[in-house]
């Protein structure tokens, strides 16, 4: 791979459900080599329109583009509110919330046979499960998560079980899970994705709520995504998302992990808004990420650039480049995504 196609793998760009490739995000593929796409909104085609548009998808993955690596298709498909591919062939999924009251192994059961699904629409990645806890008293006060009853239980144990029987039924239907959001969102007010200043002034490093990652990234998880909020008891300067000692200290440290780290919208989400789409995507790539999420396409270009200049200037951050794009292929190879 070229340089630029290598930084074309470490982004995911967004488009919509309802058509797969938007004119946007295929010159995203086409001119910037990006490598995983990301579908947004809602769609309530079922599964065969679905996976017609995936096989379109692929169709982009040529020697050009992405030296003919297959593009990694991700949704959020957890349940309840977030349920972006509906409609025929698609089971209508209850919010985590309720899952969490069923058995593990019926929860498991359940998350395989959603799994298979999305399998067969030509999906890859499911950026689900959700394994932040909810405060109990903050409740639906919390707007990311609480609000629309994403989390499994307000008690870290039972988080741990729950997204851990929803992330082993997703892989045994060979479909790759992204647990999220790293360190959790679930003691917050605000919603990175539309409010900036989001802090949580309460998790600790070692803290309980943090338990539930490591639980998950034990048990196989091969993504976990970053929040962008900022921790003020584990890094008050920086948000998660450009956070050494977040993503490194903690994900890579302590928890061990070793797969991919993926941002959480670096596109459109008002928590970044303060910073350039080339900033953002330097930011997180230095501090440790390897998969950058913007849901907006139109920012491929600038993010790309950025990255290309950076590691042409700095050894050090082309070697971080190069080993983001060599994690980001080895899942794609775990996945059957191979040229």
């Amino acid at each position: 791979m070229t340089l630029a196609q290598r930084v074309g793998q470490l982004l995911m760009v967004g488009t919509p459900a309802s058509h797969h490739m938007s004119g946007t995000t295929k010159t995203a593929v086409t001119k910037y080599h990006v490598g995983s796409i990301i579908l947004t909104g809602r769609d309530h085609h079922g599964v065969t329109a679905q996976r017609h548009g995936a096989d379109n998808v692929q169709k982009l993955a040529t020697k050009h583009s992405t030296a003919n690596s297959p593009i990694a298709i991700a949704v959020d498909q957890e349940g309840g509110y977030v349920q972006v591919l509906q409609g025929k062939g698609f089971s209508k999924i209850p919010t985590a919330l309720h899952q969490g009251t069923w058995s593990n192994s019926s929860l498991k059961a359940h998350a395989k046979k959603w799994g298979r699904q999305l399998h067969r629409a030509g999906v890859t990645l499911n950026l689900a499960p959700v394994m932040g806890t909810v405060s109990k008293h903050l409740d639906r006060k919390n707007k990311p998560i609480g609000y629309y009853y994403r989390e499994f239980s307000h008690h870290p144990h039972e988080v741990a079980m729950k997204g851990t029987a929803f992330a082993n039924g997703m892989r045994a239907a060979h479909e790759q899970v992204a647990i999220k959001h790293f360190p959790g969102l679930g003691r917050v007010r605000g919603n990175t994705d539309t409010t900036s200043g989001v802090r949580d002034h309460v998790t600790t490093r070692h803290g309980s709520t943090v338990k539930p990652f490591g639980v998950g990234v034990r048990s196989g998880a091969q993504f976990v995504m970053i929040s962008s909020a900022y921790y003020d008891k584990i890094d008050k300067k920086n948000p998660g998302v450009f956070s050494y000692r977040i993503m490194h200290t903690m994900l890579r440290e302590d928890l061990n992990f070793t797969g991919v780290e993926i941002s959480d919208d670096l596109g459109q989400a008002k928590q970044v808004a303060g910073w350039s789409p080339a900033e953002r995507a330097v930011k997180f790539i230095r501090a440790g990420g390897n998969m950058i999420v913007t849901v907006n396409p139109k920012l491929a270009g600038a993010m790309t650039a950025a990255l290309i200049a950076r590691a042409k200037a700095r050894p050090q951050f082309r070697a971080k480049v190069d080993k983001s794009a060599l994690k980001i292929l080895t899942a794609k190879h775990r996945a059957g995504l191979d040229p």
